[in-house]
């Protein structure tokens, strides 16, 4: 029973990484990436996110509670998990321990992000440009920003692998080796919109 239960919370665990997780991570990398079209753009951009309806709803059941938790229990999976070598190899297994790893960063970047601009958004300051510009004027957040940006990417792409795998939709050798190939590129694609978008704050 607690075997099953087990399954269960970590099908949806691996589900909600990419809906709804995943998709609100493309979304925002892709509206931050109006900043490398100036501050106007950016600015309209941002705004129109913070005028959809029902935004609070949206946050609170689509973003928040999804992402963490994914994070939470990811942070169990994580310090609970055991290599495998005999089933994936040696690549596997050091993609395994990287998305061990990464989710932990990922999880420190954005609970650090979301203090940052989601929270004081909610405590009266706009989120825009020039709060952008301000925070990454130190040398430091922006390698911070860069580094949060890489492991968060990573750990969706690898992740969107895992998920092809544990749902089935990835079976044989073959299918997991082009799936290996196509979320590089998805982690190479989302890397570059994303450290892109920060440097244009700079």
């Amino acid at each position: 029973m607690a075997e099953n239960r087990e399954f269960y919370w970590r099908r949806l665990h691996s589900l909600l990484g990419v809906i709804p997780v995943g998709i609100f991570l493309i979304q925002h990398l892709v509206v931050n990436h109006f900043a490398t079209r100036g501050e106007q753009a950016f600015n309209d951009a941002a705004h129109f996110m913070e005028s959809l309806p029902f935004r609070i709803f949206l946050e609170l059941f689509i973003i928040f509670i999804p992402l963490y938790f994914h994070a939470i229990y990811g942070v169990y999976i994580a310090f609970t998990a055991k290599n495998n070598t005999k089933r994936y190899g040696t690549l596997r297994n050091y993609m395994f321990m990287l998305q061990r790893i990464s989710g932990v960063v990922t999880l420190i970047f954005v609970t650090w992000h979301v203090w940052e601009t989601r929270i004081q958004a909610a405590l009266g300051t706009e989120v825009n440009f020039g709060m952008m510009e301000e925070i990454l004027a130190n040398p430091w957040m922006v390698a911070f920003y860069i580094l949060g940006i890489v492991s968060t990417t990573f750990h969706f792409a690898n992740g969107l692998w895992s998920f092809m795998v544990s749902w089935g939709i990835t079976v044989s050798a073959r299918s997991q080796k082009i799936s290996t190939y196509a979320t590089l590129g998805v982690f190479i694609v989302l890397t570059v919109i994303g450290i892109r978008a920060i440097l244009a704050f700079v």
